[in-house]
């Protein structure tokens, strides 16, 4: 088999199958092909959350994947409802929701060759077969509508982008890149984006995870780059021609009954969405 894919692909796949072993009532997110797609690594980067559920930096691992990821299929699914059918993932990573999406939603996965080439033979290893159009790029290197557009995507028609734990590992010129490219989306298309916000917004938790899973993964050679402002994230996006853009908080992407909770899952200041509509 190819390389394995990034440390966070991995961590944030983990995230998603242990909330289902680890966390209390109420579910936030139902991930249940992250752990056959983790394969052999899957029993060693859970067991980090089965032995340490309540430590604040997992517990908030958790809480900022699924609460994302929920909200941004939340969008994707009102928007089909409303006719759109494509989305596009960028950075896709593991995630899984291919295997989950109506035959009438088109889905592209736009990553790194050598990530979805791992992730393909995962899935064939697992026999689960996505309707997906997989769209090989390394971000930051061109046009990414251009790239799609040559693997199918309509570029006339409106679409969904989600773009979930990226823009940290991008330098803040390549993330202006990939707004300004996103802006050429067709009226009706929508985008949530992830950002990090900078050391003085963040709150305790926030900023020990920063500390410390930083740290780490600028060791494995992923150093987070890019640290947005709410103000900030909004006005880039809007000065590209985005009209309607929201910055969202984790603790807003969740009904706030799922928030009350007797596990040691919370909202952590660390990093939020931006939705934006064409």
């Amino acid at each position: 088999m190819t390389s394995s894919p990034s440390r966070t692909a991995l961590t944030a796949a983990a995230a998603r199958a242990a909330h289902l072993v680890v966390d209390q009532p109420p579910v936030v997110f139902v991930d249940a092909h992250a752990v056959r797609l983790l394969g052999d690594q899957a029993a060693e980067l859970l067991s980090y959350h089965r032995e340490h559920g309540d430590n604040p930096i997992l517990a908030a691992a958790r809480a900022e994947v699924l609460s994302r990821s929920r909200y941004t299929e939340s969008v994707v699914a009102a928007a089909h409802g409303a006719g759109v059918d494509q989305y596009v993932l960028l950075g896709a990573g593991l995630d899984t929701f291919s295997l989950r999406a109506p035959a009438t939603l088109r889905v592209f996965e736009v990553d790194h060759p050598a990530t979805q080439s791992w992730k393909r033979e995962r899935l064939t290893d697992e026999n689960l077969s996505p309707a997906v159009t997989y769209v090989p790029f390394d971000l930051g290197t061109g046009d990414v509508l251009d790239h799609l557009a040559t693997a199918g995507f309509l570029p006339a028609a409106p679409a969904v982008v989600g773009c979930l734990g990226v823009s940290t590992y991008l330098a803040p010129t390549t993330v202006e890149a990939m707004v300004a490219d996103l802006a050429r989306l067709a009226p009706g298309s929508e985008v949530v984006t992830e950002f990090l916000l900078p050391e003085r917004d963040r709150d305790e938790i926030g900023s020990l995870y920063a500390r410390v899973v930083g740290e780490v993964a600028a060791h494995e050679g992923e150093p987070w780059r890019t640290f947005l402002s709410t103000d900030n994230a909004v006005e880039l996006f809007r000065r590209n021609g985005f009209a309607d853009v929201t910055a969202i908080a984790h603790r807003d992407c969740l009904e706030p009954h799922l928030w009350e909770r007797t596990d040691a899952l919370r909202p952590v200041r660390l990093s939020y969405l931006v939705h934006a509509r064409r």
